[in-house]
């Protein structure tokens, strides 16, 4: 790996729109129309025109074609598009593609959008279905036959390791689901708006897959996120304060598989939000004292801990008090256990609104934001900041 202290990227682009759909459980229309409604929200934020956009990114599972969402939602020619695979691991890569196009001029303006019935249509915890035979499918054979058949059930090892090795009760994980539901229960866009929930709502909600509990557990959601991305200087010519990409970063461990790596010498980590991590910090010259708030992707409660520790916040096995104490902001908008599960994208508008001060729970002096993506599959971050 490089052992430069800096990149090029760092400060050249910026997030300039933000735009969603309302988060429900059971939509009533297509994913095309909520992709298109967030597209056109998150323009409208950013002061621009569908026409002013000339690039495009959203996730390899997403149903909704870059140029059947640029024609649904008035746009003309495109000079960029682009793709991140690995489901909620791809939410930050794809503000760091339309970062790459920006700051190589091969586009201007560049969204990145979400949007999936994944309550009322397809559900990704209900298991895994038929599939034909491929590379990805025979590494799930390494874990399929044993029962292991949801993304539940593969965390619920790693996280049996983690409590086994540090000493801990699944009281541990309860600790990110009250903070979460906590700032839900203020969020009026969260789906659990009004509704808090104890330590001891936790540990008396139903086993999903020992260690885990329904309240580790993130929801399922119908809904449609958007993000606009330009550069700094255009930026500056428009109605909202830019909220500047500072660094982002993608990252694979060693012995990588999507949410089965279970081969590697240890379960107790996160190896590939590790590189994330590890990248972040060399070319931003930040570390984590400077970061005001964490979104960190919650679609269980381990993997929250988990990044803390392999950011550095705490050591190994600590993460759990260091929420208890609540030494750093996390989810302030409820993540995606209390607000809504978006694959992350939702929790990257959250640190938007941090850093312009017009989030529901808002930090005073919200300067730098950390966010990041799905884990235990390839993932990646950000680190966004105020302009100037």
């Amino acid at each position: 790996m490089s052992v430069r202290t800096r990149d090029s990227l760092g400060g050249r682009a910026a997030i300039v729109g933000i735009g969603a759909t309302e988060f429900s459980k059971d939509s009533g229309r297509s994913e095309l129309r909520l992709a298109v409604e967030a597209v056109r929200t998150a323009l409208d934020d950013a002061g621009l025109r569908p026409a002013d956009v000339d690039g495009m990114v959203t996730f390899t599972m997403d149903t909704s074609p870059e140029i059947t969402v640029a024609q649904a939602a008035g746009m003309g020619e495109l000079s960029f598009f682009s793709r991140i695979h690995y489901g909620g691991g791809a939410a930050c890569a794809t503000v760091q593609q339309a970062v790459l196009a920006v700051a190589t001029g091969v586009a201007e303006v560049v969204v990145c959008y979400r949007a999936f019935n994944e309550r009322s249509g397809r559900r990704f915890g209900s298991g895994v279905r038929h599939r034909e035979p491929s590379a990805e499918g025979a590494a799930l054979g390494w874990s399929l036959p044993f029962g292991l058949l949801t993304p539940a059930s593969w965390v619920a090892m790693a996280a049996q390791r983690y409590l086994h090795t540090y000493g801990l009760t699944p009281e541990a994980f309860g600790q990110v689901a009250v903070v979460d539901r906590k700032h839900a229960a203020t969020n009026p866009a969260a789906y659990f708006h009004g509704r808090p929930i104890t330590l001891a709502e936790h540990a008396a909600s139903r086993w999903i897959v020992e260690p885990l509990r329904l309240l580790d557990c993130c929801q399922e959601t119908d809904g449609g996120q958007a993000l606009v991305v330009t550069s700094v200087e255009r930026a500056r010519d428009l109605p909202r304060p830019p909220v500047v990409i500072t660094a982002a970063a993608q990252g694979a461990g060693r012995a990588q598989e999507q949410m089965t790596s279970f081969y590697r010498d240890d379960l107790t980590g996160l190896p590939e939000m590790g590189v994330v991590a590890r990248q972040l910090w060399r070319t931003s010259g930040l570390a984590p004292a400077d970061i005001d708030v964490g979104i960190l992707y919650d679609h269980f409660t381990p993997f929250v801990l988990m990044q803390l520790e392999e950011f550095g916040f705490c050591g190994p096995g600590e993460a759990a008090d260091f929420v208890a104490a609540e030494r750093l902001p996390l989810n302030t908008h409820g993540g995606q256990l209390g607000e809504a599960y978006l694959h992350g994208m939702n929790g990257i508008a959250e640190g938007v609104r941090q850093l312009r001060g017009t989030a529901v729970n808002q930090l005073p002096g919200a300067a730098r934001a950390l966010v990041t993506a799905g884990t235990g599959v390839p993932t990646s971050g950000l680190i966004l900041g105020v302009d100037g």
